[in-house]
């Protein structure tokens, strides 16, 4: 098993050794092998906002020769992914930040279906549940499986030993969590919230051609367009599920062919 960890921390601090500790436990329940992605040492320009990666793609992005390319590959080789990060003001770090909107495309054109992702925090006090969610969040849009999370306590000065044994438990039981998800052989159902994700998606990239034809392209190449796919993945889906996920596309493309259509002119 191959692991990604995509690091968020400038130095090797708590976030590192934690991610370490965390490797030993994981290591000792399923052979794993290691990769640390340092974006402190990425080449990773900031977004620029422009949109360009929404509506033409991400090929086109004025800093498409930068390393975000080669990081996006390394994260779908990988059989997992480790996303940590220290918490800085209530949030996952700028460098952190920064990667996640050069690609936030990967929302629109999301391609880690069945991949397991485990989240890891540090903080000195505060900020380990917003940050944690947020990754989530984030994450969850492009695809991934949350399959465990961390959000470690490290305080100013010395841990008490209480606080210490609480964050050791943490990675213990993430390894677990996150291990069993990489063995699993094949993916799971979906959930209701998976499938109305599909569904309210389907009919705003059918219908935005031409306002987004990055995203119509993507989506039609994957086959996601035909009427015959059920979902962004051949696998069995809950009926019910199924009946209100296509009741949803039918008000959703209901409402997104409302929103474009163009103001009559006026008389004259």
């Amino acid at each position: 098993m191959k692991v990604l960890v995509l690091m968020g921390s400038p130095r090797k601090g708590n976030t590192f050794r934690a991610c370490e500790e965390f490797r030993e436990h994981l290591q000792k329940i399923c052979p794993t092998e290691f990769e640390y992605a340092w974006l402190k040492d990425a080449h990773i320009d900031p977004c620029k906002g422009c949109m360009v990666c929404f509506s033409r793609g991400e090929e086109k992005c004025p800093s498409h020769d930068d390393d975000v390319h080669c990081i996006v590959q390394k994260m779908l080789a990988a059989d997992g992914v480790i996303f940590a990060s220290p918490v800085y003001s209530i949030n996952v770090s700028g460098l952190m930040k920064n990667f996640i909107d050069r690609i936030s495309y990967i929302g629109h054109r999301p391609r880690f279906f069945g991949k397991p992702a485990f989240f890891l925090v540090t903080a000195g006090i505060i900020g380990t549940d917003e940050t944690l969610e947020y990754l989530k969040i984030i994450t969850w849009a492009w695809g991934f499986e949350c399959a465990g999370t961390a959000g470690l306590i490290s305080q100013f000065g010395p841990v008490p030993r209480e606080r210490a044994e609480t964050n050791k438990k943490q990675l213990r039981d993430g390894a677990e969590r996150f291990s069993l998800a990489l063995l699993r052989t094949g993916p799971e159902s979906p959930g209701l919230k998976r499938v109305l994700h599909f569904y309210g998606m389907r009919p705003t990239f059918t219908e935005l051609e031409k306002i987004s034809p990055a995203d119509f392209r993507y989506w039609k190449d994957h086959g996601w367009l035909s009427p015959d796919v059920q979902y962004f993945m051949d696998v069995p889906l809950n009926p019910l599920y199924l009946a209100i996920g296509k009741m949803v596309e039918m008000l959703a493309r209901r409402q997104v062919r409302k929103d474009l259509i163009q103001p009559a002119d006026g008389p004259g």
